[in-house]
């Protein structure tokens, strides 16, 4: 019995680490799991931390675009993205991708890779947390910091951007941020580099919807 109780309560300490970490996130340069597993493999980490602010505007526009259409209206899940999901498995469809950049950050920061019901489980709570705690501008300037967007270790958007196009993120031209946007999530079978026909027609319907998208009125809403 004092065993179990033992158990209970380690495990309980570690579901709450990431809600005890993620208020120090606010600032600072933040690793994803992924990162930290190749390092301790001996694998090839390439990431210099980029600023939002610093970073081609036509970047976030983009993967927003590209990611999480209602970034800037869902409060870290996007339960319409939800519905469609369980509606497509009932039906016995495959099902599509139905995480936000907030569960996309949660899982990156917190979480481990692959598909499981119980990873999803975590991942809701936190998501709504790391949401309501770090907010709009700094939850997508982390994701543009660890997402994988190279094939052999190259994380974030200035490493992406190096790697693909031989130049800073800061100057990103609209189509080059389309691209990037467009190998999410698996820089391994996309190229951003010598993109294919799919990847090239991803990119012009993310040129297209990002211009439609407002980050200046997401941040002025989530103040």
């Amino acid at each position: 019995m004092r065993l179990a109780r033992t158990l209970a309560l380690i495990v309980l300490a570690v579901l709450l680490v990431p809600y005890v970490v993620t208020p120090f996130y606010r600032v600072g340069h933040p690793i994803s799991t992924l990162m930290a597993w190749r390092w301790l493999q001996g694998a090839a980490v390439v990431r210099p931390w980029i600023d939002l602010g610093e970073m081609s505007q036509a970047l976030p526009h983009a993967v927003v675009a590209a990611e999480d259409a209602h970034f800037c209206k869902h409060h870290g899940i996007d339960w319409g993205a939800v519905r469609e999901v369980v509606n497509d498995a009932e039906d016995g469809e495959v099902t599509r991708g139905g995480s936000t950049i907030t569960q996309q950050v949660a899982k990156n920061l917190f979480l481990w890779q692959g598909r499981s019901f119980v990873r999803k489980a975590l991942e809701f709570p936190l998501a709504l947390w790391i949401d309501a705690v770090l907010g709009k501008q700094r939850v997508l300037e982390v994701y543009l910091n660890i997402a994988e967007l190279g094939p052999s270790g190259q994380f974030g958007a200035e490493a992406g951007s190096q790697y693909a196009f031989g130049h800073s993120a800061a100057s990103l031209s609209g189509r080059e941020a389309a691209l990037l946007a467009s190998i999410l999530p698996n820089p391994h079978q996309r190229s951003a580099r010598s993109p294919g026909p799919g990847v090239r027609r991803l990119a012009g319907t993310y040129v297209a919807r990002a211009q439609a998208i407002s980050l200046a009125q997401c941040w002025a809403g989530n103040r």
